[in-house]
């Protein structure tokens, strides 16, 4: 560090190499928090998780049973040790509450007065976050496996929703209504994502092995195929009669960032990096992930460091690894059953991840519970030593009294 700071006082290098740093140091440290830990809300396994980037302060939840929590990240009154407690809850007292399991929550990605959820039921609801009521809802009148909402849309204020049918439904929270449908899988879409740099541009992955990224301004609207083999001819390609992105079941995608790529995860337990723009597979080897559960897979990413990683849920743990080598960097233990989603807190930060043992944990940097440790021990060594030396003022202490003083 202080290597890097004569480097900066000699502008050698840019002011944000030494936050970058430090980023980097706290994430490759993350470890099962032993200062902050979450209430426990659910009864089932937990299947989505989202945090508002607005102030990084909120958390939403869904779980299996149906029901939301959102919790306040905020609301620990600066305790060492703390334990985040829900706001509200939406459970079967609420008469909109999805009576099927909730399989994607997120936020409204301008501020906090709204959200949305899509479950098992065939209902993507609309929330108000104030009143905790469904202001819009679709039916797509399929079982919804996951949705997403643009967060650098500024025409359209388009939802994409992947359920059982192979088409991915838009609904226009404007207008309230389902504008149109993008056909061309010919299987269950379980992943949907919008870029983050171009607003026009959707991802989603499907149960016929292949990714299509899709310009929705386009008749025709598929602007490519990905092809895991880069369009060499090969075994399994010339079989099917088509390119293929994975030799499984599009499960998860998600973008990096910037934009520049794309990472999906298959049934066939593998990662892979695609360059977004020319839509290669940049063939980086994460080696297999094995993950048993059989819906939308939910991994997280980072960039606050030196470079980018990316969180897994493998089974019961969650795996860290380099998005640009693919070199594996930790494995978090700490759940009882299999792992299903996970959300990183770039504010803070931490990982939260939730599984089907119904509990959500937190992964960061202890160093500061450790500072508290050696606080404490030091304040208790100081209180020691003044008592110490207060007995030995009074063994020292002249008791004695004159005969004059005793008879005054």
């Amino acid at each position: 560090m202080l290597h890097h700071l004569r480097l900066r006082e000699n502008g050698f290098e840019s002011p944000s190499i030494l936050p970058r740093i430090q980023a980097t140091h706290r994430l490759l440290n993350m470890e099962l928090s032993k200062t902050f830990s979450f209430k426990r809300k659910f009864s089932a396994g937990i299947n989505s998780l989202d945090l508002e980037l607005a102030e990084g302060k909120y958390l939403l939840t869904g779980g299996s049973e149906g029901i939301i929590v959102l919790y306040d990240l905020d609301d620990t009154t600066n305790q060492v040790l703390a334990e985040f407690g829900p706001v509200c809850v939406i459970d079967r007292s609420n008469p909109t509450c999805h009576k099927n399991s909730v399989e994607t929550i997120q936020w409204y990605p301008h501020d906090t007065g709204m959200f949305l959820s899509s479950s098992m039921d065939n209902l993507l609801n609309v929330w108000d976050t104030n009143t905790l009521e469904v202001v819009e809802q679709f039916n797509i009148h399929q079982p919804i496996y996951h949705h997403h909402m643009s967060s650098v849309a500024t025409q359209h204020y388009l939802v994409a929703v992947g359920s059982k049918r192979e088409v991915v439904n838009l609904c226009d929270l404007k207008s309230g209504s389902m504008t149109h449908t993008l056909k061309g899988h010919t299987s269950s879409v379980y992943a949907v994502q919008w870029s983050p740099f171009e607003e026009y541009t959707l991802a989603t992955g499907s149960r016929d092995n292949r990714i299509f990224i899709w310009d929705i301004r386009r008749a025709s609207s598929v602007v490519a195929v990905l092809d895991q083999y880069n369009g060499e001819i090969h075994a399994s390609s010339s079989k099917s009669g088509s390119c293929t992105s994975h030799n499984g079941a599009v499960r998860g995608i998600r973008f990096t960032y910037d934009g520049r790529f794309l990472l999906s995860y298959g049934s066939d337990n593998v990662l892979r990096l695609w360059d977004a723009t020319s839509g290669k597979n940049t063939l980086v080897n994460y080696g297999k992930i094995y993950n048993t559960s059989s819906k939308s897979y939910k991994f997280s990413l980072s960039s606050e460091g030196l470079c980018d990683y990316v969180y897994l849920p493998t089974e019961g743990n969650v795996a860290t690894f380099e998005v640009q080598t693919g070199k594996q960097i930790l494995m978090h233990r700490g759940h009882y059953n299999n792992v299903t989603c996970c959300c990183y807190n770039p504010y803070r930060q931490e990982l939260y991840s939730g599984g089907s043992d119904s509990n959500i944990l937190v992964w960061s940097c202890n160093d500061h519970y450790d500072r508290y440790l050696k606080t404490k021990s030091r304040m208790k060594e100081q209180e020691r030593d003044t008592d110490s030396r207060i007995d030995n003022f009074k063994f020292y202490h002249d008791t004695w009294s004159s005969d004059e003083d005793a008879g005054g």
